[in-house]
């Protein structure tokens, strides 16, 4: 994080009073637990290859068959 960022918000932080500096913190520990996680596409790399060839198509089809078509009255 950008160390000026961080200032600027403790700066701004600590004059606030402290009900809505709790509500900042919980705000933020809302922020941190909602961040995304995962693992990184080098450990994904074992499982390639293992879904059998006919079912991809399976796949590949039924994408084609529901994902490509424009309803023109959903808006």
């Amino acid at each position: 994080m950008n160390n000026t960022l961080l200032t600027q918000v403790v700066e701004k932080l600590s004059h606030l009073p402290d009900d809505l500096q709790q509500r900042v913190l919980e705000f933020v520990q809302a922020l941190s637990e909602s961040v995304r996680r995962g693992v990184s596409g080098k450990q994904l790399l074992r499982f390639a290859g293992l879904i059998p060839l006919d079912d991809l198509h399976l796949m590949r089809l039924a994408i084609e068959a529901g994902c490509e078509q424009v309803d023109f009255h959903e808006w």
